[in-house]
């Protein structure tokens, strides 16, 4: 039996995702951070914060391990918050009127936000509270 996905046996994959197919859904993916960022009130906390964990991180001298968490954490972080921006656009495009339900969805989806900027917060202190301390000689 034949593998469907074969590039030999179906070459219209191969032409599928050309180069420009790629730039357009990485162009329309940051057209999306923007339009996720640019009205919610909490990137003007998120945003900061990261490039504060950042420019700790290098001050500090964080290791690639440290990195790599700091990192993800952040990318979470964001990421929830815009597909927690995403739900609420969508709720909003449903209906203006409240509906429990919705209300429900978007205060869940919310706690999801929540629940992952508090876990990357206690992940930050972990990794850069001592290494602080240390440079403060505390």
């Amino acid at each position: 039996m034949s593998n469907p996905s074969d590039p030999k046996i179906h070459p219209q994959l191969i032409n599928k995702m050309s180069l420009r197919a790629w730039i357009r859904k990485f162009s329309l993916a940051a057209k999306g951070i923007y339009l996720g960022s640019k009205n919610e009130s909490s990137f003007w906390v998120h945003y900061p914060c990261a490039i504060a964990v950042i420019l700790l991180g290098f001050c500090l001298g964080c290791r690639d391990w440290e990195w790599c968490l700091l990192l993800l954490c952040i990318a979470l972080v964001i990421a929830a918050e815009l597909m927690n921006s995403a739900l609420e656009r969508l709720a909003h495009a449903f209906t203006k009127e409240y509906h429990p339900e919705i209300a429900k969805a978007l205060d869940i989806a919310s706690g999801a936000v929540l629940v992952i900027s508090v876990g990357s917060g206690c992940v930050g202190l972990i990794i850069l509270l001592p290494k602080l301390l240390t440079f403060l000689k505390f």
